[in-house]
């Protein structure tokens, strides 16, 4: 069974940290990772087949208590950028894959809903806003 690509890149690495704000220093300071005031950083690039399109991955760490990744003792989430989320989640619904009921959540950096993987690791799928 050919299955059509979905997911277009790696849009960012989170995990938690027992002190983000303290490890996120340590990255910069040790890796030299331009970690930015809001505590994470974005790594630019340009997509191979139109070099005019520019992105990012994100790499962030999360205080130990965040919700963002769920319930449970979840220390990573992979967010991957798709090309049309709404796509993405019919196909998903119809496969009987696990969708946060919140559904998609637009904000100014995009659209975003999450899912769980077959072994119940919530990943965050990522439209991102037109330019980006």
């Amino acid at each position: 069974m050919k299955t059509k690509q979905r997911v277009t890149g790696l849009g960012g690495v989170f995990f938690k940290a027992k002190n983000a704000t303290k490890l996120g220093g340590w990255y910069k300071k040790h890796l030299g990772l331009p970690v930015e005031a809001w505590g994470g950083c974005a790594f630019p690039w340009r997509e191979v087949k139109n070099p005019g399109k520019k992105g990012s991955t994100v790499w962030s760490p999360f205080p130990a208590d965040t919700k963002y990744f769920g319930p449970g003792k979840q220390a990573h989430m992979v967010n991957y950028r798709v090309a049309d989320l709404k796509k993405v989640i019919a196909a998903l619904k119809k496969e009987k894959v696990w969708i946060d009921p919140k559904g998609i959540e637009q904000s100014e950096y995009g659209a975003f809903a999450w899912i769980k993987d077959g072994e119940g690791n919530r990943i965050e799928l990522w439209q991102p806003p037109t330019g980006c």
